[in-house]
């Protein structure tokens, strides 16, 4: 039966968050409208405050509302039904939550709402401004999910429609109008990883955290306090850096881990979209900077926090709109938004660019000539090159962008993304990364000395050396193990070793100097080691599963597969590089079994997500199932397992990469990955049998046999131990007089035994034959008949070819620098936020400095200050 409260509530309360944000950004602008920042008027800003926190209320509500759907698996509701399913666990439900445009506008409203809080609670002075900005962007987005319509006008897309309101061409609504689906279309299957469940809160929180040195700029142009915003936005700005990086690499290592392209990054369209505005305000921080130190590039700062929030928006537009149609495997299908996401895109380029333009000539500037030795001019020069890199991938990914704009002013567009994408962009932003790295460590040296040409020299004369003798040592190795080096490999490993020696001899000093350790030295370090990983593990991987026998697997499989690939037939050993590999079977996840289920270890049932078990599933000494028992497994993914072994040294591992044959998306295969200190090994299905087709069984040969007689079958040999009743016979519909008894067989393959027991079964006097398979062997058994007068009973044997798997591997050097660097840069910007938000704690007890909107003279600067 159908149920609407839920959602009834659910809409309800999207109705009173899209009010009560209407409500809040009013109240707050009138609290401040032609009032000094700081002085408001308190009865507006109460209504401000209480509208906030309706709307936060509500949030909340809708939040609560969507997940009690998803969690009763109320598959009335469209959402629910194409995004959820009856056996997914909790915590891939919580994936489902924003796996559809409107839960993750939802999850984007959640935060904004978060950081409104903190913004009341500890920026009080802006908060009337800021508020103002921040509800307004609420209004917004709260109008993404209305879902209201008004004659011809829809506004927003409800999660709380109707399966039989959007889908209301079914033939089904004609006979049942209360008709619910039993189960829901599911999570789709490469989001069911626990990244999944924590990569989009990371990166949609450093969507929102964008948001608020966006505001603060708007509150400073509004207001007239032009440079005073720098120093309350700047912690926030610093945190947004720190969570949207994360984010970004987050996403790049579940692609590691659950795609298998062989990478992290493939420059998809909508993997850009989130790189550029994250390179945008790393480079605004050091704006930001430059301002709090030397009274330099407020202007840059404004711009460059501006174009960072209106990036999020481009990017907002461009995943969701629909414009990228088929550039990306990650964009959403368009339901009409279009037009709502160009209004709220348009309204803030107009907003923010005309208030910038309005205030344009007031914002100070310094008089300041910046030479070859002010470490001012390489910090800007460092912020360029971040501007000209994201810039680079702005221009190539908005191409279909150009061509639905020329379309729609009917001029007919062949523009096409480049044909090999990523070296269309590693081109250009592997200089790029030379240049950051460069310059990262000849910015940090010079902000901590004064320079001249000999003082600049001599700090710089040790790391150079180092570098220098670095880089070669790298190079004699590379060509010592035969491998090549391109000339701009060669450039981005000095400049990586360059930017992680300046930063570490810099950290190190400023540590002896008992000076604090300066954040943004730590952060820089993990951005070169990052560039030193992406060279070692993009440019020198190596397939280690190279075809070697000379033979070619298939002529209808692709080039690529029959020439990098290994075949491995069940339980034959086959060399592998430096490595035998051996395939031995088939795995199932089982919920709270902490390794994997052979598969051959259970009966399937006519439930696919039930089995029964056919031996004690036993791991050590502790035994989790018993013959018999019923378990649930998650039948969506088939494990692999395949053992390695070092013929040098005889060490063994083992992997279990993943694979499921998908009836819309073909096979879909995830990697197993072993990691060492220095590389890992990357393994993953390229083909397996296809299991929907059937196999290709000999004629069967009959045996008519006793207990205890020997069956000769080829290479293997079977002793029937007993005649018993049947254990499994779930699904059969026996009923009361019906009969089912099992053959209980001993095969003795090449490496060890197994029990087989076809069963042969009478119910309502009809004869019936269930076979069992030994897939190891390719061998199957069935039960044909029971002669009881002379005690003998007669068997079949039919045999099909072996299973397999294909198999790619490959060796990434020295990926470990590239997740560890990550780490460091993240470290790095958390030592600098909370630098920033202690000296703000420090400020608030003191009085503030006058602050001027003229053209100012730059004071000395201060040199314990750091570069973040």
């Amino acid at each position: 039966m159908i149920n609407t409260f839920i959602g009834d509530l659910g809409h309800i309360s999207v109705i009173i968050a899209f009010v009560a944000a209407i409500v809040a950004a009013y109240a707050y602008y009138m609290a401040t409208s032609r009032r000094p920042l700081g002085d408001d008027d308190v009865a507006w800003r109460r209504l401000g405050r209480g509208a906030f926190l309706v709307h936060g209320v509500a949030v909340l509500s809708i939040i609560g509302c969507l997940f009690s759907l998803i969690y009763g698996h109320r598959y009335e509701y469209y959402y629910v039904w194409s995004h959820s399913s009856n056996h997914l666990p909790v915590h891939y439900m919580i994936s489902c939550f924003w796996e559809g445009q409107e839960g993750s506008f939802l999850l984007w409203i959640f935060w904004h709402v978060v950081l409104g809080l903190a913004i009341i609670r500890f920026n009080k002075k802006w908060e009337a401004p800021v508020m103002t900005v921040f509800a307004g962007v609420q209004l917004f987005l709260t109008s993404m999910i209305l879902g209201v319509v008004i004659g011809e006008l829809k506004i927003g897309s409800s999660p709380f429609i109707l399966l039989r309101d959007f889908l209301t061409d079914l033939p089904v609504w004609k006979t049942d109008p209360n008709f619910v689906p039993k189960d829901g279309t599911g999570l789709n299957p490469l989001l069911q990883n626990y990244w999944m469940v924590i990569h989009p809160p990371t990166l949609f929180l450093g969507f929102a955290l964008t948001l608020v040195p966006f505001a603060f700029a708007i509150a400073g142009l509004w207001k007239g306090e032009l440079s005073k915003w720098v120093k309350p936005a700047l912690p926030w700005t610093l945190l947004g850096a720190l969570v949207l990086g994360v984010g970004v690499m987050m996403g790049a290592y579940w692609a590691y881990e659950t795609l298998n392209f062989g990478g992290y990054w493939n420059w998809d369209p909508v993997e850009n979209a989130v790189y550029i505005p994250w390179l945008v305000l790393v480079a605004s921080i050091h704006g930001m900077i430059l301002w709090k130190r030397s009274r330099l590039g407020l202007r840059t700062s404004f711009v460059l926090v501006i174009a960072t929030f209106l990036l999020i928006l481009y990017a907002t537009f461009l995943t969701r709109s629909g414009v990228l149609g088929n550039a990306s495997v990650h964009s959403f299908t368009d339901l009409g938004l279009s037009g709502q996401l160009l209004i709220y895109m348009g309204f803030f380029f107009v907003v923010a660019i005309s208030m910038l333009v309005w205030r344009w000539k007031s914002i100070p500037i310094s008089e300041k000539e910046l030479t070859t030795y002010n470490a001012e001019l390489w910090v800007f020069v460092g912020a360029t090159v971040l501007c000209l890199g994201a810039f680079q991938v702005l221009v190539t990914t908005s191409i279909p962008v150009y061509n639905s704009f020329l379309g729609f002013l009917g001029i007919k567009s062949n523009l096409a993304l480049p044909a090999d994408q990523i070296a269309h962009y590693t081109k250009i932003q592997l200089y790029i990364g030379v240049g950051v790295a460069l310059l990262s460590g000849l910015a940090q040296v010079m902000w901590w000395q004064k320079n001249d040409k000999q003082s600049l020299m001599n700090s710089l004369a040790v790391p150079g050396i180092l570098t220098l003798l670095g880089a070669a040592l790298v190079i004699l190795l590379v060509r010592y193990n035969k491998l090549q080096m391109e000339p701009t490999y060669i450039l981005l490993l000095t400049a990586a070793l360059f930017g992680v020696l300046t930063n570490l001899g810099m950290v190190l000093s400023l540590m002896m100097r008992r000076v604090s350790i300066s954040g943004g030295g730590v952060a820089h370090i993990g951005v070169a080691l990052m560039l030193l990983g992406i060279l070692a593990s993009a440019g020198y991987s190596n397939i280690i599963s190279a075809n070697v026998s000379g033979l070619v697997y298939s002529r209808e499989f692709p080039e690529e597969i029959n020439r990098d690939n290994v075949l491995l037939w069940r339980n034959d050993v086959a060399p592998m590089g430096k490595y035998d590999v051996t395939y031995t079977g088939q795995y199932f996840e089982v919920p709270g079994m902490p390794e994997y289920v052979n598969k051959e270890l259970i009966y399937r049932t006519d439930d696919e997500y039930k089995v029964i078990a056919r031996g004690d599933i036993k791991l050590k000494d502790k035994t989790y199932y018993k013959v018999g028992d019923t378990l649930e497994i998650r039948p969506e993914n088939t494990y692999y397992r395949v053992e390695y072994k070092d013929r040098e040294t005889q060490e063994a591992f083992t992997l279990f990469p993943r694979a499921q044959v998908n009836e819309e998306m073909g096979l879909l295969a995830s990697p197993a990955l072993k990691q060492f200190v220095d590389h890992d090994i990357y393994s993953h299905i390229s083909t397996v049998p296809d299991p929907s087709k059937e196999k290709d069984w000999t004629e069967v040969k009959e045996h008519e046999i006793t207990v205890g007689d020997t069956i000769f079958l080829n290479d293997y040999f079977a002793v029937l131990r007993a005649i018993e009743p049947a254990h499994q016979t779930t699904g059969l519909g026996l009923k009361p007089g019906d009969l089912a008894i099992q053959g209980d067989f001993i095969v003795h393959g090449e490496k060890k035994k197994y029990h087989v027991h076809p069963m042969f079964v009478v119910r309502d006097r009809l004869i019936g034959r269930v076979p069992d398979e030994v897939e190891d062997l390719g061998l199957r058994l069935s039960f044909i008949n029971v002669d009881p007068e002379k005690g003998k009973f007669t068997f079949g044997v039919s045999t099909t070819a072996k299973d397999y798997i294909i198999l790619k591997a490959v060796e990434k050097p020295f990926i470990n620098l590239l997740w560890s660097g990550t780490l460091l840069m993240t470290v790095g910007f958390g030592m600098a936020f909370a630098k920033r938000r202690r000296e703000l704690r420090e400020n608030a007890v003191q009085p503030a400095p006058a602050d001027t909107n003229t053209i100012i003279k730059t004071p000395a600067p201060r040199r314990a200050e750091s570069v973040a």
